[in-house]
């Protein structure tokens, strides 16, 4: 009888995720994960029960990392409307650095199976509504030094940056975009 191979389960979740940032869920296969996981199916579905149940996993090591980097960007010392700026081209920055183009998983995922995932649906829709709460947070902020106008409601401000977010991280996916983000970003911020 031959040894059973151990790997970490932890260590699975990054290549994994890396593997379904990269192709999608519907184009990653078993046998893409087994190969890039370097584990066998049989273990594969041992630890995480599915090729749905390592993608669920997958997702929401990226959602917290994610959420937690915004949240992080949003609390740097400076002004609301120039850490606002750099929350948004730290995003615009870091997603023209892949040399893969991937995008933002999260809004990958919502693109692919929003309407019939509802477990990667609920994934999603977490994140973004992290992300809207950081953005009101930091808008009420803005609003309570006098920095932005208080008579707007924060909920719909914070609203109009995460879609702005979302719409960043798909212009991230084509080639020559830089110029229309910093546009989008540097609009975005001057109408706040």
């Amino acid at each position: 009888m031959g040894r059973v191979r151990q790997f970490d389960p932890d260590v699975a979740v990054e290549q994994a995720m890396q593997v379904f940032w990269r192709q999608g869920y519907a184009a990653t296969t078993p046998q893409d994960l087994v190969d890039a996981l370097g584990i066998g199916k049989g273990s594969l579905y041992h630890a995480f029960g599915s090729k749905h149940g390592v993608f669920e996993r997958a997702l929401r090591r990226y959602r917290d990392r994610q959420a937690q980097r915004l949240v992080d960007a949003l609390g740097e010392p400076g002004p609301v409307k120039e850490r606002l700026r750099r929350a948004l081209r730290e995003l615009v920055e870091m997603d023209l650095a892949d040399p893969d183009r991937r995008g933002c998983l999260a809004v990958n995922t919502a693109a692919e199976l929003g309407g019939g995932d509802a477990a990667a649906a609920g994934s999603v829709a977490w994140m973004f509504d992290h992300d809207e709460e950081a953005f009101r947070s930091v808008v009420e902020e803005g609003q309570q030094a006098g920095e932005l106008a208080p008579g707007r409601d924060s909920r719909a401000v914070a609203s109009m940056l995460l879609t702005t977010v979302v719409g960043l991280r798909v212009l991230s996916r084509l080639p020559g975009g830089r110029e229309r983000a910093l546009r989008v970003v540097d609009a975005t911020i001057a109408a706040l």
